[in-house]
């Protein structure tokens, strides 16, 4: 009998015990597969965004109009959040911006990435505390056992980070993918005689269905340039909700043709072509990678084989005449 066994409930055993984690364990994946696998509507959610936006930038212009402002009931991780003092933090605003470039712009974003990021570090050092000295997994040392709660505690405390990273990095691939192509239908737009606004909003219905991400940058500037009376803040707000190098030239380009009164389909014209030209090189050097890359694979997997084919039959042959 198990140690464990003495101080488990309802008489479980910890072989039974191992079998729920382990069935706990598969159903979440089967449930995060499911979820991948279903069929999203990135439209219907960029349009439920701006319409949030456009409300908050109506509230804010409408300044004498009362406002009433209900008071929502605090979900269980605002009250965690806003007991431990999380919010009042100067890395706040920091963090908003980090969300936003990552794609999460909801108000409870920040609360719940400051509660997962307080909560990991303890469910995992849990688990890794469960596995190492109840369940004994491994039959590691004392200093393994406690490298290990270590180690799961340190992972728990930048899985969140790294989580958030990693949506940042997508998404400015993807803004960086999707520049081009809507910088020229920016041209025909601007070069048809619409508005800036205008010309964001109908190239930002364009392409959403090709590029979520950047339809939906399109859009929240095309909104803040109608509502904002600081033309220049809108442009400053995208350069800032990217951080990309290219886009930061669009909006440069696009402060100047604000300012100076310079043509806006000609600086749009020869910004989509640096970029296009810029995308070209990056695949010519991808292209010019490929023989190193393929380099390991091809001594590991394929060498092996062909010298297989070839030296086999002689080996063989060799063997049988030793063996007469």
């Amino acid at each position: 009998m198990n140690k464990l066994d003495q101080y488990l409930p309802f008489g479980l055993t910890a072989d039974s015990l191992l079998i729920i984690l382990v069935a706990g364990m598969a159903f979440l994946t089967v449930l995060a597969v499911w979820y991948g696998l279903l069929e999203h509507h990135p439209m219907e959610r960029r349009a439920k965004m701006l319409a949030e936006r456009r409300d908050q930038l109506r509230g804010a212009m409408l300044r004498d109009k009362p406002r009433k402002r209900g008071r929502e009931s605090l979900s269980a991780m605002r009250q965690v959040v806003n007991s431990l003092k999380l919010m009042q933090s100067q890395q706040s605003d920091k963090l908003n911006h980090r969300l936003a470039q990552a794609g999460l712009r909801s108000r409870d974003a920040i609360v719940v990435f400051l509660f997962f990021k307080m909560v990991t570090p303890v469910l995992l050092g849990a688990v890794a505390f469960l596995l190492v000295y109840l369940l004994q997994v491994g039959n590691l040392s004392p200093s393994g056992r406690l490298v290990a709660v270590i180690a799961g505690i340190g992972f728990g405390f930048f899985a969140p980070e790294l989580y958030v990273s990693n949506l940042t990095k997508k998404r400015q691939l993807m803004l960086s993918r999707g520049l081009p192509d809507a910088l020229d239908l920016l041209v025909i737009c601007a070069e048809s005689g619409l508005s800036l606004d205008v010309a964001l909003e109908r190239v930002a219905n364009e392409i959403g269905g090709a590029n979520a991400a950047l339809a939906e940058e399109l859009s929240l500037t095309s909104i803040e340039l109608g509502f904002l009376p600081d033309r220049r803040q809108a442009l400053l707000n995208l350069n800032r909700r990217t951080n990309l190098p290219s886009i930061r030239g669009v909006v440069n380009t696009l402060l100047q043709t604000e300012k100076y009164g310079t043509p806006l389909s000609q600086s749009l014209r020869v910004l989509a072509n640096e970029f296009r030209d810029q995308r070209l090189l990056k695949a010519e050097e991808k292209a010019a990678r490929l023989p190193a890359t393929l380099t390991v694979p091809m001594i590991v997997f394929i060498l092996p084989v062909l010298f297989v084919v070839l030296v086999g039959p002689a080996v063989i042959k060799v063997m049988d005449t030793m063996a007469k």
